[in-house]
């Protein structure tokens, strides 16, 4: 019986540790590359706006693609993940004459599905911003 109990006990510690490793390993550089896809806003007035984008994401940097009219404006700085939020931190100087929502900085949720990532947050209640990109 003594060993039976050992037994299990030293299958649980090991399930636990692997379990351990699954969580480190799923840590924020799982998001890491390239991406390209579609950004994406839709304004309070229901009016939406899309254009290509791509957005590069390694060792703690990001950049983002400007598109035409400054849909998206861009952006690049450094980021950070935690649980199903990325906050930007955009290292750019802006002129004052756009939405500057259009800028990849603050706080988004994102989810990740094997090589789809999708990055959005509704903004100053002004629109939703939303990227769908995928891992080139």
């Amino acid at each position: 019986m003594k060993s039976k109990i050992t037994v299990i006990f030293s299958i649980l510690v090991v399930a636990f540790f692997i379990n351990c490793s699954k969580s480190e390993n799923d840590s924020p550089t799982t998001l890491e590359g390239e991406y390209e896809g579609v950004f994406t806003v839709k304004y309070g007035n229901d009016e939406t706006l899309s254009n290509p984008v791509q957005v590069s994401l390694i060792n703690g940097q990001f950049s983002s693609s400007t598109g035409a009219n400054r849909l998206p404006a861009g952006g690049n700085g450094k980021y950070k993940v935690q649980n199903t939020t990325i906050e930007f931190n955009d290292e750019n100087v802006w002129t004052a004459d756009f939405d500057w929502n259009l800028i990849l900085n603050g706080e988004y949720n994102y989810s990740l599905t094997e090589n789809k990532l999708i990055i959005s947050a509704h903004k100053n209640d002004v629109g939703f911003y939303k990227y769908e990109l995928k891992k080139k």
